[in-house]
């Protein structure tokens, strides 16, 4: 019987996977933001693959693992929601947030410890936000933090150009013209 061959490049069946199931794949991360008053805040959000749209977001002090399923249950409330759902190791996550995505019939994915690129999606979103908005501004309160996202967000989502999308943006609008329909990515 002949051996198959091994493969050095350990991570070619995980980009296969991302690239074959792209258009049911989401992914959530938390990420940390500093206050005037070095408290810190918490981000969270979810992301879809497909176009890179932010799904859902919100601002807490304390992220719990309580939290995060509330935050899975209003993002998706009619269990609308993705096939797979790509999130890390982070111990905020516990053991509820796996269960709550196998009950809405979702199959969670975490990724491998020190993994960072296998939530890739995820993480350039991060960075991008830090670079573009949280590094210029200070956010005051959790409100503040809030309304500065949302207003960022809405940027990302129809403004701000994407190379994986073809210089595209996320929300894809149509622009009605005099005698004809365009449609803008």
């Amino acid at each position: 019987m002949k051996r198959a061959p091994r493969t050095p490049d350990l991570t070619r069946p995980w980009r296969a996977f991302l690239r074959n199931h792209r258009d049911a794949i989401a992914a959530m991360d938390l990420f940390t933001v500093p206050t005037v008053t070095f408290r810190g805040l918490y981000g969270f959000f979810i992301i879809a693959h497909d176009r890179r749209r932010i799904l859902h977001f919100n601002v807490t002090r304390h992220p719990t693992s309580p939290w995060i399923v509330q935050q899975l249950r209003e993002a998706f409330p009619f269990v609308s929601g993705p096939r797979f759902l790509i999130f890390d190791r982070d111990a905020t996550y516990g053991l509820e947030v796996p269960f709550t995505a196998r009950s809405m019939s979702w199959t969670p994915v975490r990724t491998s410890y020190e993994s960072p690129w296998q939530n890739g999606v995820a993480e350039r979103r991060v960075e991008s936000c830090r670079r573009d908005l949280l590094d210029q501004i200070i956010a005051v309160t959790e409100r503040h933090l809030k309304r500065l996202l949302s207003e960022y967000i809405r940027y990302y989502h129809e403004d701000r150009t994407h190379l994986g999308l073809g210089k595209g943006t996320p929300v894809i609008s149509i622009i009605k013209c005099n005698s004809y329909i365009a449609i803008r990515n």
